[in-house]
């Protein structure tokens, strides 16, 4: 007769520990770049939560924002509904990709409309992005924020625009210093790019040499890229985002 063997072994357990999920604001999430962060995202399996005037279905959580005609007011409605999607979690990048574009020299008719489009587009957001970053970001985390590379100079032809940028880049420098009110060990980047190969893009300068336009996917690598500390540029940096020929450079000014 066969015996029955008894292991007396415990059971082994293969399975690893769940490590936390990492998370991700996206301010202007439904736009053109935003949409591909999300995605982006989302397909390295983050949590994320898109921020903007509509709903992105792909993203974890939505904050839509009603407000546009009080600074003050946007600044509170979507910090207070990021509150309520995080409950007591902590974010470990912030991207700020919300924006647009308007022309306009000194004597156009609608400067000063244009220029507080921009303002809003632009300014707004990130300064909300920045302060929404130094009460939810983790230690060591990313913010980014949007420049352009047009707004290192003057930009006569569509003067809201450059001044809005321009503006982004003097907030970047500020929130790189020690007391900045960032958490410990943030790091804050600017990308500045040329242009972005967008649909409307596309649709308004369809004779366009496309090769020279960066697309949106290698930015939103970049920017997963950037999430591991040690593979960030320096804190502060303002980086060109230069395509020739279908090759992107990420280049510090």
């Amino acid at each position: 007769k066969k015996g029955v063997i008894f292991s007396t072994c415990a059971p082994v357990h293969t399975e690893m520990a769940a490590t936390p999920q990492s998370r991700v604001l996206v301010y202007g999430g439904k736009g053109a770049l935003g949409a591909i962060i999300v995605s982006y995202f989302k397909s390295k399996n983050w949590w994320v939560v898109s921020a903007d005037l509509f709903v992105n279905e792909e993203a974890d959580a939505n904050v839509v924002i009603t407000t546009t005609n009080s600074w003050t007011q946007q600044g509170e409605e979507v910090g207070s509904k990021l509150a309520e999607r995080l409950q007591d979690n902590k974010l470990d990048a912030v991207f700020c990709v919300a924006g647009g574009w308007a022309g306009g020299n000194a004597s156009s008719k609608d400067l000063v409309k244009n220029c507080d489009l921009m303002w809003k587009q632009s300014v707004w957001t990130s300064v909300i992005s920045s302060q929404l970053a130094s009460l939810y970001l983790k230690e060591n985390g990313v913010l980014v924020l949007t420049g352009a590379k047009a707004a290192l100079e003057g930009t006569a032809g569509m003067i809201g625009y450059g001044m809005a940028k321009a503006s982004v880049h003097q907030l970047i420098g500020s929130l790189a210093q020690s007391d900045s009110g960032l958490p410990s060990g943030a790091t804050v980047l600017g990308i500045l790019p040329v242009t972005l190969d967008t649909p409307m893009n596309r649709k308004n300068m369809p004779s366009a040499d496309f090769s020279q336009w960066t697309p949106l996917e290698t930015v939103a690598s970049k920017l997963y890229e950037w999430t591991d500390k040690r593979s960030r540029p320096k804190n502060g940096s303002l980086l060109q985002v230069i395509t020739c020929n279908g090759e992107t450079e990420f280049k510090p000014i």
